[in-house]
């Protein structure tokens, strides 16, 4: 049976479910506990659990990820919370060098099944410094597993899977889209890292996107229904491992992909996709490969710069048509 909850309900549900089952699991972060979550995803959560499972930390990101790495190695499980993956810059050296690194440095001697997780992306007038994508970053860290998702349901059963993860997982959410309602079981459910999900189905052309370009991708197909044209649209969940299977057999269907992300366009998820597509279905395709990504340049505050740097439906609708052949 389902019920439409909020974004942040289910990652909450997430969260609450893993730690009745296995007290060694824990969340930590800036203002988790007593001000109940930046965004109220931990809403209750300390009056259900207490002091010692959820825990408030300094405004320190590389100093409560080292001790989540740590606590790691010592058989617990931890969840770590960044207020913005902005911040968790400053932790980079913690995941990438000790947590991504943990089994293989140690010779499979030591685990390190952390979940980082906290909003990615930009989330309106912000700055450039509170405005960036980091899935790619952290994608191309062996070592790692990154969870990029669109919805309750999907946010829930992935999170799920990820605090069960015996690997290190990054796991990207959105502040814009907390508020966002979706049908969620009640009944317990688990989404397996690494499978991507055909959002709609269509047989002209494949868009691919993940998180809250999800909405555009969406968006752009509903649009382009209206003149006639199919768009099957996938969305990746995981950006590593990457199902590539999924995008594939699409694109040897539709033989036509465009690709819409947030992430600058250098050495992007876009980059990866664009390169293994030519690889395995190269001559299944009919059109070059179109992308569009956010601008190659630092987000700006200006309401008008902001919806220039961002994908959106009409660019991407544009870009269709392009691949489609039906405007230059």
């Amino acid at each position: 049976m389902s019920r439409i909850i909020p974004f942040r309900q289910a990652l909450r549900e997430a969260m609450q479910e893993e730690m009745r089952r296995d007290d060694s699991i824990f969340l930590m972060g800036e203002e988790v506990a007593q001000y109940n979550g930046a965004y109220k995803v931990s809403q209750g959560m300390l009056d259900e659990f207490g002091e010692r499972r959820v825990i408030d930390t300094p405004i320190a990101e590389l100093g409560f990820a080292a001790i989540a790495v740590g606590a790691s190695s010592n058989g617990t499980r931890p969840i770590v919370e960044f207020m913005t993956w902005n911040f968790a810059v400053l932790a980079l050296d913690q995941i990438l060098n000790h947590a991504a690194k943990m089994v293989s440095m140690s010779g499979g001697q030591f685990s390190c099944p952390i979940v980082f997780r906290g909003p990615n992306g930009s989330a309106g007038q912000l700055g450039a410094q509170h405005s960036q994508a980091f899935e790619s970053w952290y994608a191309n860290i062996p070592g790692l597993k990154v969870i990029s998702v669109s919805n309750p349901y999907d946010a829930k059963g992935l999170l799920k899977s990820a605090i069960r993860d015996n690997d290190p997982v990054v796991f990207m959410e959105s502040e814009v889209m907390y508020g966002d309602e979706g049908e969620v079981p009640e009944e317990e459910y688990l989404i397996p890292i690494g499978k991507a999900r055909i959002a709609r189905e269509g047989n002209d052309v494949t868009i691919v996107s993940f998180n809250k370009m999800m909405k555009v991708a969406l968006g752009a197909a509903e649009e382009l229904a209206k003149e006639g044209i199919s768009a099957e649209v996938i969305d990746l969940r995981t950006i590593r491992p990457l199902d590539w299977e999924t995008i594939v057999n699409s694109v040897k269907k539709t033989n036509r992909l465009v690709i819409v992300e947030e992430q600058w366009p250098f050495a992007s998820v876009s980059s990866e996709i664009s390169y293994r597509v030519q690889k395995e279905a190269f001559d299944y395709l009919d059109a070059p490969i179109r992308r569009i990504t956010s601008a190659d340049t630092n987000m700006h505050y200006a309401p008008n710069l902001v919806a220039a740097y961002l994908p959106d439906v009409p660019r991407t609708v544009k870009l269709v048509k392009e691949v489609m052949y039906l405007v230059k």
